[in-house]
């Protein structure tokens, strides 16, 4: 989603904007949002955790939290007409990029510069940054009381790993999502920080998972979901051994689909 919008915003001035679901907003009012925004260039766009973050030329920052069922989509003036548009940015020569959310479970937050270092210094290591090593995923690793998968999606320890990829890179690294993160040996701290690499490597090639209501700034769907060994796949054959999958919902009352013969 953030590198469709660098690829096609970037250097794009924003001419006015239309807040149709105000709800969404974080931090600031429809009106100043408004405001705010009008005038400004789109420096850039790229990711932090899981938001898509732009650079604005005022110096503040637009982040957004899609979650479940929002996203950027990128189109002409024709479509403005959608119900599930919840704010309408406008730009020079006629073009519109919209964030659309079905269920508006999704953020949109404008940040000052002062905001936005709180908001960055509260999340941890990003999975895709060279600093992410064995040794560092151990380090965090020890100081946690919680199981792994759990420890895995803690956005203030590692940033963007969501539950879906989560139980991926679990699978593929055969580590059982219930352990204890801090019983993690050096030896499997190795094999978890490459299969989260990997996970999400492959998932952004394939540019996402979408189960139902997700699509990329180009309203393509994620091809990743032919490719999951585990997630929403309950009951069928693990890929590795063959034996059935099983699922529960004890571990953070999400989904973990796990192969109980792989992942001891």
């Amino acid at each position: 989603m953030a590198r469709g919008l660098a690829e096609e915003l970037a250097g794009k001035r924003i001419v006015r904007v239309a807040v149709r679901r105000p709800d969404v907003l974080r931090l600031v009012i429809a009106a100043a949002f408004r405001r705010r925004l009008a005038g400004v260039v789109i420096e850039g766009a790229w990711r932090r955790a899981k938001c898509a973050v732009l650079d604005l030329s005022s110096k503040d920052r637009l982040v957004v939290q899609p979650r479940f069922t929002g996203g950027f989509v990128l189109d002409d003036a024709k479509a403005r007409a959608d119900p599930y548009r919840a704010v309408l940015f406008e730009l020079e020569g006629g073009r519109c990029f919209a964030y659309r959310d079905v269920r508006r479970l999704g953020t949109v937050t404008l940040f000052d510069e002062r905001a936005f270092a709180r908001f960055d210094a509260r999340l941890g290591v990003e999975p895709l940054d060279s600093s992410f090593d064995a040794q560092r995923l151990l380090a965090l690793a020890v100081r946690s009381r919680s199981p792994l998968k759990k420890f895995l999606m803690d956005q203030r320890r590692i940033a963007g790993v969501g539950n879906i990829y989560a139980n991926e890179a679990l699978w593929l690294a055969m580590l059982d999502p219930s352990r204890p993160a801090a019983s993690l040996t050096p030896d499997e701290a190795v094999r978890l920080r490459d299969a989260v690499v990997i996970v999400l490597r492959n998932a952004i090639r394939h540019r996402g998972t979408s189960f139902r209501d997700y699509r990329d700034a180009f309203g393509h769907r994620g091809n990743y979901v032919f490719q999951l060994a585990v997630y929403g796949r309950s009951g069928m054959p693990c890929r590795r051994c063959g034996t059935q999958l099983a699922s529960t919902h004890a571990i953070d009352g999400r989904s973990s689909v796990f192969c109980y013969r792989c992942q001891r």
